[in-house]
């Protein structure tokens, strides 16, 4: 095969987060007194982790103190009340593990619920999950820091990685890292906005997936 590491995005590419983040993005505000926000408002402010998703939220009301960590309470609650794979995965994934294909998960998302949601969905077919964890002086997407130590650690060189994701931030950390990426179209992002914003190679349907794995996207 062309590609010995397939790395994915995680919301709005293996997992449909959209209804528990919304959820618990709407629980936030209206603790704090500020209005709801809808399902589309929420899609459209997600991919650029948690503390800007609700800095989006909130705008233009400079109150943030306490949002970002109502967020973070509900949603360690509620993170997997209606969340879900996408049709096709749990075959693409499975097919990958029995060719050999090394697989990992890279995230904007909080790395607590990475891990989390990683294990519980996924844990047989993915090995490694790594989100969101500034704090520790790791950069987030678009930088290409966190996927650089993904590929040391899975023993892969550029040339042999590929990173799927659903965002414009999927691409732009791709090209960061000198990698190649698929964008898929069934996530947060439309095609249209996608190709707009870079992409490439795009899949409509997992298994699609597939046939990307033998040559150079």
């Amino acid at each position: 095969m062309r590609y010995k590491l397939v790395a994915f995005d995680l919301d709005g590419t293996l997992l449909d987060t959209l209804d528990d983040l919304t959820f618990a993005a709407n629980a936030s505000l209206q603790k704090h007194g500020m209005p709801a926000r809808t399902r589309e408002e929420v899609r459209a402010f997600v991919g650029d982790g948690i503390q800007m998703l609700m800095k989006r939220c909130a705008s233009p009301n400079p109150y943030f103190d306490g949002l970002l960590q109502a967020f973070k309470e509900t949603y360690a609650e509620h993170c997997q009340d209606k969340t879900a794979p996408y049709e096709g995965i749990m075959s693409l994934l499975a097919t990958l593990k029995e060719t050999g294909m090394k697989t990992a998960v890279l995230s904007n998302k909080a790395d607590f619920a990475t891990k989390r949601l990683v294990k519980a969905y996924f844990g047989e077919y993915i090995p490694l999950a790594v989100g969101e964890n500034e704090a520790a002086g790791v950069r987030k997407k678009p930088a290409p820091d966190a996927l650089f130590a993904v590929m040391k650690e899975m023993g892969v060189e550029r040339e042999e990685t590929l990173y799927v994701g659903d965002s414009e931030v999927d691409i732009l950390t791709a090209q960061a890292a000198g990698v190649d990426c698929v964008s898929v179209t069934w996530g947060f992002k439309d095609r249209d906005f996608l190709v707009k914003n870079g992409a490439t190679t795009l899949i409509d349907m997992p298994s699609q997936l597939l046939e990307c794995l033998d040559e150079k996207v």
